[in-house]
């Protein structure tokens, strides 16, 4: 096996806080035959002579600057440079377990999967937050069929639509690049990738850590947050095309989506003053209603939203924050939480 030679793509931008840990993470891997591919995608701090230091010091490391793209033109820059038989993404703020490589190519080898996929971490400053929700440390690995495998993708619970945090053969993504100038780039990459998988196999050991930063999704929204809805509407031409059968699958997932960003764009009205961009999210869920409707049959909550969205989208964004004080107030149950753990780095 060590014969195998596993390709590690970093795209790096502005991270010269965190670059250090990241590298060093995959220096240190207990599987030692890799490509480690940095890609500077024009950061204006001190990232790229950082990663040129490294690379001074380990043969392993390939190191790409160019001019500034973002984050799916750095990851497609990467691509170019694999010569391994297997691909790993790791974004340049996250960091991973020392044995993640090793572990992940020994169950793709073993199950002769297409993908692997490991649980992950949430890490914050000083503590860990594990999905004991989706994952269970105890449980043996999930083996997935190319069926099962992208219905749960539409849930995006247990199999997520990240590109990180996943092994994939290289010949499965070596001609799908990742759509440039977009959020949330991976919810427009990821079924195409699924597609051509036949084995897919989930390990509940979490060996990724997802850094998460103090920024707020809500004092940070912008409309570029609205890629999100392209991404899922433009999967959901595909889902029609290719797994008729799982249209209101995809349909749940596009309402649930609609939902929270209309309710995004209410608590940041400076962000779309006129209206305009909630009103085009109400127009399309009437347009589709009655597809919403019959989706939305087997999840009562989402149907209850809807029902209330449908009589005046301020219902239902009046209905959510009552109940959101109410748990505060604890007048309500809390919804389930994820399982606390100490940081380990």
């Amino acid at each position: 096996m060590t014969k195998t030679k596993v390709s590690v793509i970093v795209p790096i931008y502005k991270v010269e806080k965190y670059i250090h840990r990241c590298v060093e993470s995959i220096i240190g891997q207990s599987y030692w035959n890799l490509d480690i591919i940095l890609v500077n995608d024009g950061s204006p701090d001190q990232c790229g002579s950082i990663i040129e230091e490294y690379a001074k010091k380990d043969s392993r490391i390939i190191v790409v600057h160019k001019e500034n793209g973002g984050l799916s033109d750095a990851r497609n820059a990467g691509m170019e440079c694999v010569t391994g038989d297997y691909v790993m993404f790791v974004d340049s703020d996250d960091w991973i377990a020392n044995n993640m490589v090793e572990q992940l190519l020994n169950m793709i080898i073993y199950c002769r999967a297409d993908v692997v996929q490991s649980a992950f971490y949430y890490a914050y400053n000083d503590y860990l937050l594990y999905d004991n929700r989706c994952y269970s440390k105890d449980e043996s690995p999930i083996l997935h069929s190319n069926q099962s495998l992208m219905q749960e993708l539409l849930k995006n619970e247990t199999v997520k639509n990240f590109a990180w945090g996943k092994l994939y053969k290289a010949s499965i993504i070596k001609d799908i690049p990742f759509k440039k100038n977009v959020l949330f780039e991976d919810v427009f990459w990821a079924h195409q990738v699924m597609k051509r998988v036949k084995n897919f196999v989930i390990m509940h050991e979490p060996l990724y850590y997802y850094y998460q930063r103090e920024n707020s999704i809500v004092s940070n929204y912008s409309l570029k947050n609205l890629d999100f809805l392209k991404g899922l509407k433009e999967r959901h031409t595909f889902i029609e095309q290719h797994y008729k059968e799982l249209a209101d699958d995809s349909y749940r997932s596009i309402l649930k989506a609609c939902l929270i960003h209309y309710n995004l764009l209410f608590l940041n009205k400076s962000q779309d003053q006129s209206g305009q961009y909630k009103n085009a999210i109400r127009d399309y869920i009437m347009q589709h209603f009655s597809f919403f409707q019959e989706a939305a049959k087997s999840d009562k909550e989402l149907r209850r939203q809807l029902e209330l969205f449908s009589i005046h989208p301020m219902i239902n964004v009046a209905f959510l924050g009552a109940r959101k004080l109410a748990r505060r107030l604890k007048l309500i149950p809390t919804e389930e939480g994820l399982e606390k753990v100490n940081l380990r780095i």
